[in-house]
């Protein structure tokens, strides 16, 4: 009985945990929406966020939906040719980038490469007393270093996904025409039969609301890390891997949603 009341009373820690970290990251966010239409509106670290996330994010959603598109291609390819349907695989790559594969893996890429980033920033700013320095000084530390980076990422966000999901439609033309031999004609016509654009809206509302999740989850770590030097580390840590479940719940419930 002693066993399963410590193990109940753990389990209770935990839970109110999470829910108070929830509640925490829920109200900064509010603050950040709040601040977000409050003048003045400091365009200029807006456009600089634009260029971390978005442009330094390129290569990397380039080459991740060049092979995902082709590796689609080709595992489609072998999938389809037992039933005589090889020119369908145009659709299933299309529709895989376009519903799923564009927007979530462009989230992912972008959560490793710039969500971290916010939260060790933000998180060194902390513990180094910056931001304090901040509000003393009279600058409100949410509008100045939170809002610019969640703004970017919603906005960049969709327009790596259009990239993400051309590249991987042209990767998986290569594949498929090129290298397998389907006929260029049926290849393209299927895929403009069968994609709607629908499909592409609903893939960028995603990839809209997974750079609100991936930004606002990298700026909360960073900007409640204690600890110092291993606070900011386990802070960065935290947010690639809380945000990428986030993203993938969020997804599920989309999906859902919209198709």
């Amino acid at each position: 009985m002693w066993k399963a009341s410590k193990a109940i009373n753990v389990l209770g820690e935990a839970v109110a945990g999470y829910v108070r970290e929830m509640g925490r990251m829920f109200l900064l966010l509010l603050d950040t929406i709040r601040w977000s239409f409050s003048p003045p509106f400091r365009l200029d670290l807006f456009f600089q966020q634009m260029d971390r996330v978005g442009v330094r994010s390129g290569l990397v959603v380039v080459l991740t939906g060049a092979f995902s598109g082709m590796v689609l291609a080709l595992q489609g390819f072998h999938a389809t040719r037992q039933f005589g349907a090889e020119t369908m695989v145009g659709v299933a790559v299309a529709l895989s980038m376009t519903r799923e594969l564009g927007p979530v893996l462009t989230s992912f890429m972008v959560t490793g490469r710039a969500g971290s980033a916010m939260a060790a920033e933000i998180g060194t700013m902390r513990v180094t007393e910056q931001i304090d320095a901040l509000s003393a000084m009279a600058v409100n530390p949410i509008k100045y270093l939170i809002v610019p980076r969640v703004l970017a990422s919603i906005v960049v966000l969709p327009l790596l996904t259009v990239i993400a999901d051309f590249i991987g439609i042209l990767g998986g033309y290569f594949m498929g025409v090129t290298i397998l031999g389907i006929s260029a004609g049926a290849y393209v016509a299927n895929m403009e039969r069968y994609v709607k654009l629908d499909d592409i809206y609903h893939g960028l509302i995603k990839a809209a609301v997974f750079g609100l999740i991936l930004s606002a989850i990298g700026c909360y770590k960073g900007y409640t890390t204690t600890g110092g030097a291993e606070g900011v580390g386990k802070a960065t840590t935290e947010s690639v891997v809380l945000a990428a479940v986030a993203i993938l719940m969020a997804n599920y419930f989309l999906t859902a949603a919209m198709f």
